[in-house]
């Protein structure tokens, strides 16, 4: 059997559903599981199509499928996840990083630009519920001339940033806030907001996630208040805070905000038009 055929067994394999997983693109998957078992890039994979492949490597290839089938996701069968063009460890102790998620760090990036333009040259950031360290070493790497700090409440979380982290990068184990001195230019945050009956609504590969990264409490704004309320004391003046939520929530983040004193509040979408983050300014006058 050659490499494009087997790639079409795997394919077709995947194509078949399954109560335990939810495979919405077989052929990339296959082609990536297929990629890894032969230790080959994915053009590699077309370019070597029709070279035979050893049995031994066919079995390891269908066993990762199986993995697959089961409910696994990519992301942790790899090991690995791509996100800003970085590639980061992961693994059942960390939220997969989602493409949705950069929207966050590009809003962040347009504030850090600004505060640069108007003259701050130290500028300091904190990323609270960091995990995997995505947000925080992705900022890093694009703006190195930051300051910063990673919070996570998981040892495990914190064990597998400090995988991906470079030195520069300060990891700490708190509770939000609970061991955080000081303040900081701009705080950013993808909290757990999913509200707790939906959970088990969940696609099955998410619910493999840590689900103390996806539970928001009731109404899914449990942590974002408790940021909100104590965002305040640990930001500069005209510090700013910026939240990934869902957009049904952004009517009450928004009044939160307000609430606990900022102001110019802004709103960012993603791709698919959904709004996905939300700004506000600390002291700044409402619009």
């Amino acid at each position: 059997m050659t490499i494009q055929k087997l790639l079409a067994e795997g394919t077709k394999l995947l194509q078949i559903p399954s109560s335990a997983a939810f495979i919405d693109t077989p052929s990339l998957d296959a082609a990536l599981l297929l990629a890894e078992t032969l230790r080959l890039s994915r053009e590699e994979l077309i370019m070597r199509g029709n070279e035979p492949i050893v049995e031994e490597d066919r079995e390891k290839f269908f066993k990762l499928l199986e993995r697959r089938k089961s409910g696994e996701c990519i992301a942790y069968i790899l090991g690995r996840k791509e996100f800003r063009g970085l590639a980061f460890t992961v693994n059942p102790g960390v939220l997969v990083p989602r493409p949705d998620t950069e929207i966050l760090v590009e809003a962040a990036l347009e504030y850090i630009d600004s505060m640069s333009a108007q003259g701050k040259t130290m500028l300091s950031l904190l990323d609270l519920c960091t995990g995997s360290g995505a947000i925080a070493i992705s900022l890093k790497n694009e703006r190195p001339f930051l300051t910063v700090t990673g919070s996570e409440i998981s040892r495990e979380a914190l064990d597998t940033a400090a995988l991906n982290a470079e030195p520069s990068v300060r990891f700490i184990q708190s509770d939000l806030f609970e061991n955080i001195t000081g303040t900081f230019d701009i705080i950013v945050s993808n909290p757990p907001y999913i509200p707790t009956g939906e959970i088990d609504a969940l696609a099955p590969e998410v619910q493999r996630e840590p689900k103390i990264a996806l539970d928001g409490g009731t109404d899914g704004l449990e942590l974002i208040r408790r940021i909100i309320s104590r965002a305040p004391e640990h930001l500069c003046p005209d510090g700013v805070l910026l939240l990934e939520a869902d957009a049904g929530q952004m009517p009450d983040i928004c009044s939160l905000l307000e609430t606990h004193g900022f102001g110019s509040v802004r709103l960012h979408k993603d791709l698919a038009g959904r709004e996905r983050v939300i700004a506000g300014t600390k002291g700044a006058q409402r619009a």
